[in-house]
């Protein structure tokens, strides 16, 4: 279900257990990665005869991974020419081993001195094809300028040439994705091992292009001393979702409570509800003010009905959750939130029901079992105004919020929290035991430090109403059973399938949220064996 998507430091433990507790070779390492690379070049781009390739050299792994593979592309035929940026002494024992080792058996190699290297690339004669072995993932701080005017000229070159980027593109920070102030533009990364955390960002893909990922023989066992703190889904989880008995009954197959739809925003409650129906669901209800009832049921019949509160109620007031409360007990999961209103009364019922909730569970009803709560929308704006709420929530809730919630939860900017997410993500985990779901393109799903990335950044799910559907999906998850964790990152990744799907119709977006919701079975029925 999930891969590993270590940090660069994360990365380097893995490869010094490996060389230091297990005694494997680091230039054993460096063949192995040059001849994965040359397997995945020519997998992208065909037979390498009579290309002419550049490779860019850096001081480190990455330039003894370039090495390895100037002698292999040799071996195929390719006209190979190798800039390194390092004398000969600048480079570790077994980079200069395959330094040597390429020269000898007649690769070219020529020392590209950094006070002139963007000019010498200006005046050198078109590649086919442009290998960046420049700096590898251990980049600290910003590139000097030396490195961001050779990394320029290297992208110039990229325009007319097919770029392969060794490990990670150079310049592109391996923990946050961003270009330290600029990156190579690769046609494909191919990295080895597992990719990188800043690799597998989605607003790393411009530079990163196709990620491939490849096996340098690193053992398992070099690995299980260090696990890493972030993970990446995997359509693995849709493996959660069992082939259903022929003879199941509705009852079964779980039952969602959705609270919200208040006047004027009952279509949010309703794309929720349609959500949970289409991943499964046997029965939605929803608990909405008596005011609403009739445009809520008119609207959308397949929702069974709990009204709340007085008459011709069209708002969520505090007294609408003594009505609530004694039918908490039949629902497998809740979602609270979508089209709840931001109004003073709403407010105030969110915080008496996030108050009593547990508490009805395990001193009124003497039960320690509470049905799993998705906080999501209009109810997120009310924990940000009150910030003590968040320790009334018990420990299995799952809390749904968009950039913007987020910061408001933490009391930070937007600007600051996106150009950081994990660590946006991190911070809010550090004081909160619930599972996050930090939506947005890689939406990362959090608990107890630890991160698992949605590697799919969909624009067909930038549409109002995505996230109601998202929160349906993740509360249909819980109702069969799954635990929170990973009915989040089921319901994250599946979603992003469908905007994915969505794509093939609408390619220039133009979708409705209800077609997201539609879409939700039949990216089922493609991706498993149903």
């Amino acid at each position: 279900m999930f891969e590993p998507l270590p940090t660069p430091a994360e990365m380097a433990a893995w490869d010094q257990a490996a060389i230091t507790d297990f005694g494997l070779k680091a230039e054993l390492l460096m063949e192995n990665a040059g001849a994965r690379a040359l397997d995945a070049l020519e997998q992208a781009v065909g037979p390498l005869e009579g290309a002419r390739v550049l490779l860019m050299a850096g001081g480190g792994n990455n330039g003894g991974d370039a090495f390895v593979l100037a002698r292999r592309l040799l071996d195929a035929g390719a006209e190979p020419l190798v800039l390194h940026t390092k004398p000969r002494s600048g480079h570790s024992p077994e980079a200069r081993y395959h330094m040597d080792l390429a020269r000898r058996v007649g690769a070219e190699l020529r020392r590209l001195p950094l006070d002139r290297a963007a000019r010498v690339l200006e005046t050198l004669p078109r590649p086919d094809i442009v290998v960046d072995g420049l700096i590898g993932a251990g980049l600290k701080g910003p590139l000097s300028s030396e490195y961001a005017a050779l990394i320029e000229a290297m992208n110039r070159l990229g325009e007319n040439a097919f770029v392969l980027a060794l490990d990670i593109p150079s310049g592109l920070c391996g923990t946050s994705g961003l270009p330290k102030p600029v990156a190579v533009r690769a046609d494909l990364t191919v990295t080895f091992h597992a990719a990188k955390l800043g690799c597998a960002l989605p607003h790393a893909a411009p530079h990163v292009g196709t990620l491939d990922v490849r096996s340098i023989g690193i053992p398992r066992a070099a690995t299980a001393a260090t696990s890493p703190r972030q993970m990446l889904m995997t359509d693995a989880l849709l493996d959660l979702l069992k082939i259903p008995a022929a003879d199941l009954h509705k009852g079964k197959a779980g039952h969602v409570l959705v609270i919200g739809g208040g006047e004027g925003l009952t279509g949010a409650a309703q794309l929720c509800g349609l959500g949970a129906l289409r991943a499964g669901a046997g029965l939605v209800t929803l608990a909405c003010p008596r005011g609403v009832l009739a445009e809520a049921k008119a609207a959308m019949p397949d929702l069974m009905a709990l009204p709340l509160g007085q008459s011709g109620q069209a708002r969520f007031m505090p007294d609408c959750l003594e009505e609530l409360l004694p039918h908490l007990s039949r629902f497998g999961a809740v979602v609270i939130g979508p089209g709840l209103g931001r109004d003073a009364g709403s407010g105030e019922f969110l915080a008496a029901f996030a108050t009593a909730f547990a508490r009805h569970f395990s001193q009124e009803m003497g039960k320690a079992w509470a049905p799993p709560c998705v906080y999501d929308a209009d109810a997120l704006f009310h924990l940000a105004q009150s910030p003590g709420l968040m320790a009334e929530l018990p420990a299995n809730a799952v809390l749904t919020p968009h950039p913007g919630e987020m910061a408001r939860i933490l009391g930070m900017g937007m600007g600051e929290l996106q150009a950081d997410r994990p660590s946006a993500a991190r911070r809010f985990c550090q004081t909160h035991p619930q599972v996050l779901a930090l939506k947005g393109a890689g939406t990362l799903v959090a608990q107890n430090g630890v991160l698992r990335l949605c590697p799919i950044a969909a624009p067909n799910l930038a549409v109002g109403g995505s996230g109601d559907v998202l929160a349906g999906v993740m509360a249909a998850c819980l109702a069969r059973g799954i635990e929170p964790l990973s009915a989040a990152c089921l319901a994250v990744h599946w979603h992003a399938l469908c905007g994915r799907r969505l794509e093939e119709d609408f390619p220039l977006r133009g979708n409705l949220p209800t077609e997201i919701a539609h879409t939700l079975p039949l990216v089922l029925k493609e991706r498993t064996s149903c």
